[in-house]
C-alpha cells in the first residue's frame, strides 16, 4: 500500500530511477535544482548559488548509489549536502549579513548588485534589515543551519534532521534557541513559521 508523498517529493515516476539510472539523474537536477540555488543564494549570493547549486548536484550524483533513504528523503538530502557546501564559506555568509546590516548597505559590490538590493530593499521596507541581519550573524553556525533550513527551504523539522543527521529533538532546540536570538533583535517577531513544526 501506498502512502501519500510528502510535499517536495520528486514525482512518483522518477522514485528511485535517478539513483540506479546515471541518465535519470537530470530527472532529480530539474525538479530541485531551481530551489537549491534560491537557498544558497540566500545565505551566500547568487555568484556563490550558480556554483554550489551545481556543487550540490555534482556531490549528490557521486553519492546517488549510497542513498537508502525513503523516496520524501530526497529534498532534504541535496538541503543537507548544500548546507554542508554553505559551511565551507561561513566567513563569507557572515560578511554578508555584516553587509545588509550596514546603514550603506546598498553599496555593496556582491556579484548580482540589483539581486541584493531587491533583497535589501524588502528587508528594508519590513524595518528589520540591521536586527535581523546582525542577529543571523549572531547565531552558533548550527542554529543558523536549522533556522535557514525551516525559514528559506521551508522543511519541516523531520526533513531538516534527514537534512543535517541530527535528532528531530535537537532540530526543535536549536530552533528555539534561534528564534528567541531572532525574536529579540525583531522585538518578538518570530521570523520563520511555525506551522512545519514536528508532526
Amino acid at each position: 500500500m501506498l502512502t501519500e508523498q510528502p510535499a517536495g517529493s520528486p514525482p512518483v515516476a522518477m522514485r528511485h530511477a535517478w539513483r540506479d539510472d546515471p541518465e535519470r539523474f537530470a530527472d532529480l537536477f530539474d525538479a530541485y535544482h531551481r530551489d537549491i540555488h534560491q537557498y544558497v543564494a540566500s545565505r551566500l549570493s547568487v555568484g556563490y548559488a550558480d556554483d554550489l547549486a551545481a556543487e550540490t548536484f555534482l556531490v549528490a550524483f557521486r553519492a546517488r548509489d549510497r542513498f537508502v533513504g525513503p523516496v520524501g528523503h530526497v529534498r532534504p538530502w541535496l538541503y543537507g549536502i548544500a548546507t554542508n557546501l554553505i559551511r565551507r564559506h561561513r566567513r563569507d555568509e557572515e560578511r554578508r549579513y555584516r553587509a545588509l546590516g550596514r546603514a550603506d548597505a546598498l553599496e555593496r559590490t556582491h556579484t548580482d548588485e540589483a539581486y541584493d538590493e531587491r533583497i535589501v530593499d524588502r528587508v528594508s521596507a519590513q524595518g528589520v534589515q540591521r536586527g535581523l541581519a546582525e542577529a543571523l550573524r549572531s547565531l552558533k553556525p548550527g542554529d543558523r543551519d536549522v533556522l535557514m533550513l525551516v525559514a528559506v527551504a521551508e522543511l519541516s523539522y523531520a526533513e531538516v534532521a534527514v537534512a543535517l543527521g541530527i535528532p528531530q529533538g535537537t532540530v526543535a532546540s536549536r530552533l528555539n534557541r534561534a528564534r528567541r536570538t531572532v525574536r529579540a533583535a525583531l522585538g518578538d517577531e518570530d521570523p520563520s513559521r511555525d506551522e512545519k513544526g514536528a508532526s
